[in-house]
């Protein structure tokens, strides 16, 4: 039987109404406009068509307001969706499946696996075991995103974006997903029991 999750959350996040409005709502402080937020679902949507993955079954790990849910109903209309999220505001308010990163399990595999946004909320174990699971769970291609060390320093609006959080280096997580991905650019990573087949400049050393 598996351990009871540790809260590995930063004790100042509630992940409430307030929390989202500032964050992924009100223009004023959100940290994307729609129109930035909708040029990189086309541009993964876009590149998985490319790759070739058929896409049946998306897994959404922290899927938030559930913006992708539209996205992939229109892209792959074949596709069921699944929307995962730890939140209970966002749980009660979209009807959501309550769970973690960290412990959720299905019997079934993924063709696509979305964690956006999610592991720098974790601590080191934590996020560790998370990413594992993410190997577990996924069979096609895993798009993640995580706010790193270097983007709060050289990238990122900091006015905007939560920095309260476990900043830990990129090549932290490259160095855990190389083990069961194959990394693609753009935030995607092919599973290695993938079917896809792709050229070895393609893939980022």
């Amino acid at each position: 039987m598996d351990k009871p999750e540790r809260n590995t959350m930063p004790r100042h996040l509630a992940f409430d109404e307030d929390y989202y409005r500032r964050y992924y709502v009100d223009p004023r402080t959100r940290v994307e406009t729609v129109g930035e937020t909708r040029s990189r679902m086309n541009f993964v949507c876009g590149y998985i068509k490319y790759l070739g993955q058929d896409i049946k079954a998306v897994l959404d790990l922290g899927c938030g307001l559930g913006q992708w849910q539209s996205v992939i109903t229109t892209e792959f209309p074949r596709a069921s969706y699944t929307g995962v999220e730890r939140s209970e505001y966002l749980c009660n308010r979209f009807g959501w499946r309550q769970g973690s990163v960290v412990s959720f399990r299905s019997r079934r595999r993924y063709d696509l696996l979305i964690c956006y946004d999610v592991l720098q909320y974790l601590d080191d174990h934590a996020a560790t075991q998370a990413i594992d699971n993410l190997q577990r769970l996924c069979r096609g291609i895993l798009y993640f995103g995580v706010l790193t060390k270097e983007d709060w320093t050289d990238n990122c609006d900091q006015a905007r974006t939560d920095g309260k959080a476990h900043l830990r280096r990129a090549n932290w997580y490259r160095s855990r997903l190389r083990d069961g991905f194959t990394n693609m650019g753009g935030g995607l990573f092919l599973s290695d029991d993938s079917p896809i087949v792709v050229y070895d400049m393609e893939q980022l050393r």
